[in-house]
């Protein structure tokens, strides 16, 4: 059986959704990295420093790996995974009537070099009450989900506007992901075709 050009270093089935809408084959390797902030590191450098973190982890000369990393950004503060349902309804409240920013670092690597990029995007929530919130929350959508939404799913009804790249909201900037597929060698349409 032959090898697949990617390696997608990342549990994350929006990801991989992503990989799999362009066409790309790829293999997915979970790579375990500390997540916390450094201090006074900015939102991008975070993003990015992940990405390369979880792709170094699992690299190999003679294959490409691809990582990514997503936060969500308001008031300066990175909003990770909501803890439980609570976390989860107060950090809507805490995003509705506002806009945040959505931050993805990429990093592509082939165990040599590497080239690492953060993508971001602005997203205006609607203004939304906690009988809302909480029967969004009791989805379980938005419990895996930095900011605690997915804005391919059901919380894409909060997000009136998105400034910037949707697809990095959703987790894998796609532009930018097949520019660096393509500096890595990856002959991204030889997997392309409609039959």
């Amino acid at each position: 059986m032959a090898r697949t050009p990617v390696v997608l270093a990342s549990a994350s089935p929006r990801r991989a959704a992503l990989l799999r809408q362009i066409g790309i084959p790829f293999e997915v390797v979970v790579a375990c990295v500390d997540e916390t902030q450094l201090p006074g590191e900015r939102p991008s450098d975070y993003v990015q420093r992940l990405a390369r973190s979880k792709a170094t982890a699992v690299s190999a000369p003679d294959r490409v790996t691809l990582a990514a990393d997503t936060i969500v950004v308001l008031d300066d503060v990175i909003l990770g995974k909501p803890r439980d349902e609570q976390d989860g309804i107060e950090m809507l409240l805490r995003l509705q009537g506002r806009s945040h920013r959505v931050w993805t670092g990429v990093c592509v690597n082939d165990g040599i070099t590497e080239r690492t990029l953060s993508v971001g995007a602005r997203v205006d929530f609607k203004k939304l009450d906690r009988d809302e919130a909480a029967a969004y929350v009791a989805t379980g959508e938005g419990e895996d989900k930095a900011g605690g939404y997915g804005i391919q799913g059901i919380g894409g009804i909060f997000a009136k506007t998105i400034e910037g790249s949707y697809s990095a909201v959703v987790g894998l900037p796609l532009t930018e992901t097949e520019e660096l597929l393509r500096e890595f060698g990856v002959d991204t349409w030889r997997y392309r075709s409609n039959g």
